[in-house]
């Protein structure tokens, strides 16, 4: 992975908890709103929020982890799977019980909380780990630059789709977006770490 991807990481976990010191403000409560009249008319966008389910999550997670395994027997890339996503799922529910923010008034109500979001975090997570390992395949560089563009405009349609329909604040979403990048990126740095020390273990 690109070593500038790594900054942003850090900069996300600042980003997080820049949000969760003051997303009870005025100023961030007027962006909630603006987000939620601006996205609520869209429904095909509240339609993606179907990629961030629990299932279609781990249907993608057991047939990446799958192919990991059947293919290239990369028993490492595999813990990355499960890290990233499995771990990143538990870390959510961890924040969303610690923080217990109440989720916006909408009929169809939810029983869990709403900071970070959910689809916005283990959305992130689940394909940007899919974009990763399809990536280091030998695509050209322009394949490379579309798998992940892909990543990122389903990754943005999902957290936002929870907007639309009412589920979450913007602010659960952007929180969410920043949790699940800093925690990608700290697997991805466990991970491109192993490969270099294993891969000079074998040269000595």
């Amino acid at each position: 992975m690109k070593r500038l991807f790594y900054p942003l990481g850090m900069a996300t976990l600042l980003g997080f908890f820049a949000i969760l010191f003051s997303y009870s403000s005025e100023p961030f409560r007027e962006i909630d709103r603006a987000m939620s009249q601006s996205l609520k008319s869209m429904r095909a966008l509240d339609g993606m929020s179907l990629l961030g389910d629990q299932w279609v999550i781990f249907a993608v997670s057991v047939a990446l982890f799958l192919y990991l395994w059947l293919s290239q027997r990369n028993y490492r890339a595999m813990l990355f799977v499960v890290l990233s996503v499995g771990a990143g799922n538990a870390l959510n529910q961890l924040l969303k019980h610690l923080f217990e923010r109440e989720r916006p008034d909408f009929p169809h109500g939810l029983e869990s909380f709403s900071f970070p979001s959910g689809h916005a975090m283990v959305g992130l997570l689940y394909l940007f780990t899919a974009a990763y390992f399809i990536s280091e395949q030998s695509l050209s560089k322009t394949a490379k630059w579309i798998v992940w563009l892909v990543a990122i405009g389903l990754t943005v349609s999902v957290g936002l789709s929870r907007v639309a329909g009412s589920e979450h604040y913007f602010s659960d979403v952007l929180a969410g977006w920043c949790a699940g990048y800093t925690w990608f990126i700290a697997v991805a740095i466990w991970y491109e770490a192993r490969f270099r020390a294993l891969k000079k273990k074998r040269r000595t």
